[in-house]
């Protein structure tokens, strides 16, 4: 016989729950000491800034700047104008969950391991000011200052603006999943050589890989951090053909405003305090499952009655944006985070939705716990079921995004954008693998034999519920949108509607795990109900062939994407002509020169 409530097996291991929450707290070991400004790691005279400063949210005559350091300092400012003798002082405020592990690629590595044995806190702060009274379409240069006592540490100058007017012209990155790939500092910095400092970036979402480790943000020793490429800043060594070359991103954010929009790696699983960050990550289970979980155990654990602790428990046995949501600011969704939004910047109304999931390994071997099944050895635990891939944000019609959407689209400042974009996570139309199964709540089978002995765990994912093409294409169809922004599946490929929307996946540094296009096929299910579409793009669009210099496969045939770990790809609207040009270096040939390979234009 059969269940199919995505609950199933939560009551029965609620007692074991509550006994190795208890025992975790007990055995917990003390932390290690956090790094400080007076410890001999990190004296007074050796300081630094984390990072540069970076723009955040620009208004017509406003933009905030943004910056980080280990250390709460005494005074921190933005200094500008002309010879810096305007300031403004910075907010502070101490990131709540930034940590570190055994698995963290920072600090100095020694014969006796690394310098976090354990999960750790690591304290960083983070300081904003908003500069105010912006003349229009100028650039005015900054710089900020953070002092200790008598200390002061002073940035490069850089500069800054405010939100562009209608009708000036405009470079804008699009990108995404960078992920301290190992192609990701090359491709911001030929980004930089190729076409100059742009005056956005638009980053489709998976910008690291485990988002509360800091140093995938900060400073990874590999070379390859979030900021440090996005800065300018990096050291990331690409060996290609015996050939060694260092790279070192471009200086792009302290220029120009990020908007990223909400990946799945933005988002971190249950909350622990002892427990290795990979496993908190993939430990992710959708929210009506920790609320099962927190209505049978609330009496034993004394919870009861105490319905300020209900929300934050279930978010910590659930999953979380907090350090995301810390890190960046962006205008606030309905629910109060930087999920979804809307801008206007210049000629565009960029619309960044919060469509993703958890991604789970395609595998169908019973030690998988995958996208269509649990682990055979997990049957009668499920404290360790991944639940499919769960998503994490409603989007289907009537939720409270959908309804956003809906008001979003129909309002003046959307319907009279010369561009009309719309960015998100997850691919509508993709030759890769991680558009399938179709974006739906997985349906959950419990299969059991005449003993009643559990035989298999599956996940279905009805195709016709597929919440994007059910849902928000229609919408997005009908408002007439001209670009689809999208990432998750680690190639460039495009696809244009019936109607002239076109669709751009522009994600190439380095994780690239092939398309499904020729004899090249996904990892699909066989004996389910729903039929998965093994290559092509299973939502029924022809890619489209490059314009200028399209990509050959190993028999010289042209093929419709890119997806290669030694050739990165980057994306530029230019707002004046209204084209998007994509391009591509080959880092098996450091001395070679950008080459141009697509372009088409947005009316």
């Amino acid at each position: 016989m059969a269940s199919r409530s995505i609950r199933g097996g939560i009551w029965l291991a609620a007692i074991g729950f509550v006994l190795a929450l208890v025992v975790g707290l007990l055995l917990q070991r003390p932390q290690l000491p956090p790094r400080s400004v007076e410890s001999p790691s990190n004296p007074v005279a050796d300081l630094q800034l984390l990072t540069d400063p970076f723009l955040q949210l620009p208004t017509p005559s406003s933009v905030r700047v943004v910056w980080f350091t280990e250390f709460p300092g005494d005074r921190h400012t933005v200094a500008y104008g002309e010879g810096f003798s305007q300031t403004v002082a910075a907010t502070t405020t101490q990131l709540t969950r930034t940590r570190e592990d055994s698995s963290s690629k920072v600090g100095i590595q020694t014969g006796k391991g690394e310098l976090y044995s354990q999960t750790t806190s690591r304290p960083i702060w983070r300081h904003e000011a908003e500069v105010k009274g912006l003349p229009p379409n100028q650039r005015v240069p900054y710089r900020v200052v953070s002092a200790v006592g008598d200390r002061t540490l002073t940035s490069d100058p850089f500069t800054l603006a405010p939100s562009p007017t209608s009708g000036k012209a405009l470079k804008i990155l699009l990108t995404s999943d960078h992920q301290l790939m190992p192609m990701t500092a090359t491709n911001l910095q030929k980004v930089v050589e190729t076409v100059g400092q742009v005056d956005g970036v638009f980053l489709a979402g998976d910008l690291v890989n485990i988002p509360d480790r800091a140093s995938e943000w900060f400073d990874d020793n590999r070379g390859g951090a979030f900021f440090p490429c996005l800065q300018g800043r990096a050291s990331y060594e690409l060996e290609r053909n015996g050939k060694k070359t260092r790279y070192r991103g471009g200086a792009l954010i302290q220029h120009a405003p990020l908007f990223p929009a909400t990946g799945n790696h933005e988002v971190m699983g249950i909350f622990s305090k002892t427990l290795p960050l990979n496993e908190q990550y993939n430990g992710s289970r959708p929210r009506d499952v920790a609320a099962a979980l927190y209505q049978a155990q609330a009496k034993q654990i004394n919870l009861e009655g105490k319905p300020e602790i209900q929300a934050s428990w279930i978010q910590d046995q659930s999953f979380n944006v907090t350090t995301y949501n810390e890190l960046f600011t962006l205008p606030p969704d309905p629910s109060g985070g930087n999920q979804y939004y809307a801008v206007t910047f210049g000629d565009i109304r960029l619309v960044s939705l919060y469509i993703t999931n958890i991604w789970r390994v395609p595998f169908l071997d019973p030690k998988s716990r995958g996208r269509y099944r649990e682990r055979e050895e997990d049957f009668t635990n499920s404290e360790a079921w991944g639940y499919g891939q769960h998503l994490f944000e409603p989007i289907a019609k009537g939720s409270q995004q959908y309804n956003w959407l809906v008001n979003e689209l129909n309002s003046p400042a959307f319907q009279q954008a010369k561009y009309r974009i719309v960015m998100f996570h997850h691919p509508p139309h993709s030759l890769g693998d991680n558009i399938v199964p179709a974006y739906t709540d997985p349906v959950q089978t419990i299969e059991r034999d005449a003993q009643n002995k559990i035989t298999a765990i599956r996940y279905e994912y009805p195709l016709e519920q597929d919440y994007i093409i059910r849902d928000v294409l229609p919408l997005l169809e009908t408002a007439k949108v001209q670009l689809v922004l999208y990432g998750h599946s680690h190639i460039w490929n495009r696809f244009v509607s019936p109607s002239g929307m076109h669709f751009l996946e522009t994600s190439n540094v380095g994780n690239s795990y092939g398309a499904a296009w020729g004899d090249k096929k996904r990892v699909i299910p066989e004996g389910f109900r729903e039929t998965y579409v093994a290559t092509g793009d299973p939502n029924g669009l022809e890619p489209v062939m490059p314009t200028i210099a399209p990509f050959k496969d190993d028999q010289g045939n042209l093929i419709p994407y890119l997806a290669s770990n030694d050739i990165t790809a980057f994306s530029i609207l230019e707002t004046d002509k209204g084209t998007v040009t994509s391009y591509a270096f080959d880092t098996r040939e450091p001395d070679s020169k950008v080459v141009k390979f697509d372009e088409f234009t947005l009316r």
